[in-house]
């Protein structure tokens, strides 16, 4: 009962067209389940070149609701099912996470999150202390296709570096195309395939490196002493 309100709140708010495309993403999703294609970056590397830099666009760091205006939470919760985005971004305040966001003549264009340490949800493997894993990035539709999503992630990563000599993970499911090349025009770099499992409350991963990868336009594959120090940390 819960999927079909969200799924009738998104048709109220968004009409047929998107609905539709909506739930097309969402079987596709369903078929390729669980894979995902992980990213690291070193925050001390600073050698490849950043992005363009975008006019007029700015990124602020917010680091508590009481931060994030009421027209930023509004929008940010109202895309899909604003009680659970409502809720997510409460909890991930508690638990320590920053949200940047990303304006555009003064107009809300994108976001992301960040958390150091750790993460929201179980992951693949833990993190060190100054690691800092990126998720749920948003570019909202009438800015996508102007290179916003690297923007903001490039900013983040030359933002982090000044105070963190740590590692970035961020990572794509395998079947978002779109997704896997905006990350390809960041400093981030593929470290391998993965599909996750839970038994009896534990969770697991396996690893393998990586037929996405080679379909992602030759992305530049890490270095060997990388992969073993994040593998080493696998549950």
């Amino acid at each position: 009962m819960d999927s079909i309100s969200r799924i009738a709140e998104y048709y109220r708010r968004h009409g047929v067209l998107a609905t539709v495309h909506r739930a097309w993403m969402a079987a596709k999703r369903a078929v390729f389940a669980g894979r995902m294609v992980v990213f690291w970056c070193d925050l001390r590397d600073r050698q490849l070149p950043r992005e363009e830099i975008l006019e007029a666009a700015t990124v602020v760091r917010i680091r508590s609701l009481a931060e994030l205006s009421d027209e930023h939470f509004q929008k940010m919760t109202s895309f899909w099912h604003p009680k659970q985005a409502s809720r997510n971004i409460r909890e991930r305040f508690r638990k320590g996470a920053s949200l940047w966001i990303l304006e555009c003549n003064d107009q809300l264009a994108g976001y992301g999150w960040t958390l150091q340490g750790s993460t929201i949800e179980p992951y693949y493997f833990p993190l060190a202390k100054e690691d800092v894993h990126f998720f749920d990035f948003h570019v909202l539709p009438q800015f996508r296709g102007r290179g916003m999503n690297p923007y903001l992630v490039e900013h983040i990563l030359d933002s982090l570096a000044v105070i963190n000599e740590g590692r970035a993970f961020i990572e794509a499911a395998e079947w978002n195309e779109a997704q896997l090349m905006s990350l390809r025009k960041t400093r981030f770099r593929p470290l391998g395939s993965v599909k996750s499992f839970t038994i009896l409350g534990r969770r697991f991963a396996s690893w393998t490196r990586n037929d996405a990868i080679a379909r992602s336009n030759k992305m530049a594959e890490p270095d060997d002493r990388s992969i073993r120090t994040a593998r080493s940390n696998e549950h």
